[in-house]
């Protein structure tokens, strides 16, 4: 299909699709209530609701975000807020499913861990005691529920000297499996297993070794690997010219590759199994706002970190502002104020896992405001997600959160002080400020379960699936919009559903409306280019980077993840992250039971 196509295609889908939500009585009501879906309970239960000594839930989901609401607005003491009123607005707004802080905080806080941070980045040295020092506060930061990243950069190649020692060394991918095995027999928060980012940059010398490191089956499964790929390396690969391998250890180049073969090389990687990924190393280090190099990111790539940073995220419901098919401005106003209240008094309710990262997170306090719930918002507003309006509403809404959430943090910092780092920072023109960064667009994973939203900025996955939850739990899924169109548009049936837990979409099943099939499009039907349109639209008004998966067909070929890499970068991304269908397991099952990807960790 050509872009005009496209264009013209979403256009009609648009008009047609304005009057699904008339017809079908769609509104912001069909997608609200407070009361928990079958799944949601299973979920909370399994991981979020307290336990007494013999594992038996002693906590309900009412009191749980109690404990959360009543812990986080304790922060208010220190600076002469009153904690009642933030105590409600926090409890009502996640009670409502308006609001979601990241696991972390919905698992610990009010509790004697007291860790509520979803993710961390630590140095990875180039030495032995550097090395295990990294393991080590690792070990500690999985078993208190968060998640960390890595950069392996700095470890010198395969076969390079060991002064020491006489020897030889092993290489960064060697290292990375004993930390694989250490995250393998940690499990965090006593409820769930660690997640990890590897990143190596795309000139060191081991970086062909890296990216073919995940195509064995069972190595390195509590990784997700991303390259770190350097402007001139995409200018060279789009070039045909080679980039120089740089031993880090010495700064000496050790050899060269072509650049256009290593690309292609991990699009092909990717196209097997979902790794590596990209991030972009030099646009990230140029957007952030303090000093210092960043290096890696957390286990999703949504938040590019310092060495020793931590992050606190949490995700507006897009679905709980739309009202008469139009976005409610104003309560999605308010809803980022609280937010951002609530995130900065995590920072300081925090139990941070080691001293170090204490520090460190206190000197910028760094928050990460996304959303989840946009797929779900579009079709409340009829808005079909393969559309230009689609990606027109996603950069309005984004540049709005933005802009209302920098100037709360700017109200912060009047009456609490601004972040330390302020004035040898990109923000210095501010008269004051809270956060050195404010937005983050996070994967939602099970908070979005809870919440009953579509998972982050993601397109719906399937109408009809299954989940394969914590404990290996199969959660049937159904989305609760198609449901609900079907009942008002009399054509709901029981053997209806059952067709679509078999295919998982509605473009194959003739009996259903067309507007019904373009409203309601899946993530393997959405060409490749609207996903990564989708992502640039977010990106554009983020501070940190956005979570985005670019689904693609069980046939699609290297050649296809290769264009979406490459147009992520022209578009601005920060990151890329591609996954074909069937390619490897994962989270999310069709009735056929092949899987496709979804985030165990980030929510």
């Amino acid at each position: 299909m050509t872009e005009t196509e496209g264009k013209d295609r979403a256009g009609g889908a648009d008009g047609r699709a304005a009057r699904v939500g008339e017809d079908a009585g769609v509104s912001a009501a069909a997608g609200q209530g407070a009361a928990l879906s079958a799944n949601a309970m299973e979920v909370l239960r399994r991981r979020y609701l307290r336990r007494d000594e013999r594992g038996m839930v002693i906590e309900t989901p009412e009191e749980m975000f109690a404990r959360v609401a009543g812990h986080v607005a304790c922060a208010e003491k220190k600076y002469g807020g009153d904690v009642e009123f933030y105590r409600s607005k926090f409890f009502k707004m996640m009670t409502n499913f308006e609001f979601l802080p990241n696991s972390p905080t919905l698992m610990n806080a009010g509790l004697p861990l007291g860790q509520l941070s979803a993710c961390f980045v630590l140095p990875v040295l180039d030495s032995l005691p550097d090395i295990f020092e990294a393991l080590k506060s690792m070990a500690l930061i999985h078993q208190s529920g968060g998640g960390t990243g890595f950069s392996f950069s700095r470890l010198r190649p395969r076969n390079d000297v060991v002064r020491s020692t006489g020897g030889v060394a092993s290489g960064p991918v060697s290292f990375m499996r004993i930390f694989d095995v250490a995250t393998d027999v940690i499990k965090q928060g006593g409820r769930r297993r660690g997640a990890n980012m590897g990143v190596l940059r795309i000139d060191h010398p081991d970086i062909m070794e890296f990216i073919h490191a995940k195509e064995r089956p069972g190595m390195l499964e509590n990784f997700n690997i991303s390259v770190a790929a350097t402007d001139g390396f995409m200018r060279a690969a789009r070039g045909g010219g080679e980039i120089d391998l740089i031993n880090p250890r010495t700064g000496l180049v050790q050899g060269s590759i072509d650049a256009g073969q290593a690309l292609r090389t991990i699009a092909n990687s990717a196209w097997q199994g979902g790794d590596p990924g990209m991030i972009f190393i030099d646009r990230i280090n140029a957007a952030h706002p303090l000093p210092g190099e960043i290096e890696s990111t957390n286990p999703c790539g949504e938040q590019p970190l310092l060495p020793y940073e931590s992050c606190n995220l949490g995700s507006i419901n897009l679905s709980k502002i739309v009202a008469r098919r139009e976005i409610d401005w104003e309560r999605l106003g308010a809803l980022v104020d609280i937010s951002v209240s609530f995130l900065d008094d995590v920072i300081d309710m925090n139990r941070y896992p080691l001293p170090r990262i204490e520090e460190v997170t206190l000197q910028s306090r760094k928050i990460g405001l996304g959303v989840m719930g946009f797929a779900d918002m579009l079709i409340l507003m009829g808005v079909p997600y393969n559309s230009t309006e689609a990606v027109r509403l996603a950069e309005e809404v984004m540049r709005f959160i933005s802009e209302r959430g920098r100037m709360m943090s700017a109200r912060l910092g009047e009456a609490r002080g601004s972040f330390p780092l302020l004035e040898t920072s990109k923000l210095a023109g501010w008269p004051a400020m809270r956060n050195a960064t404010v937005t983050t667009v996070a994967p939602t994973g099970t908070i979005s379960i809870i919440a009953g939203a579509s998972s982050g900025i993601e397109p719906l996955f399937a109408l009809a699936y299954v989940r394969r939850a914590l404990g290996g739990a199969l959660l049937p899924e159904v989305s609760p919009l198609f449901q609900q169109t079907a009942l008002d548009r009399g054509f709901f049936s029981r053997d209806l559903i059952a067709e679509l837990a078999r295919k998982g979409t509605a473009a194959h099943i003739a009996a259903l409306p067309r507007d019904v099939k373009e409203l309601f499009v899946t993530a393997l039907e959405i060409p490749p280019r609207q996903h990564v349109m989708i992502q640039a639209a977010f990106q554009k008004y983020t501070d940190n980077a956005v979570s985005k998966t670019v689904n693609l067909p069980q046939e699609a070929t290297p050649a296809d993840v290769l264009e979406v890499f490459c147009l992520a970068y022209d578009l601005g991304c920060k990151g890329a992250t591609v996954f074909r269908y069937g390619s490897r397991s994962q989270v999310l099952y069709l009735g056929n039971k092949e899987t496709v990807p979804g985030c165990r960790y980030c929510g």
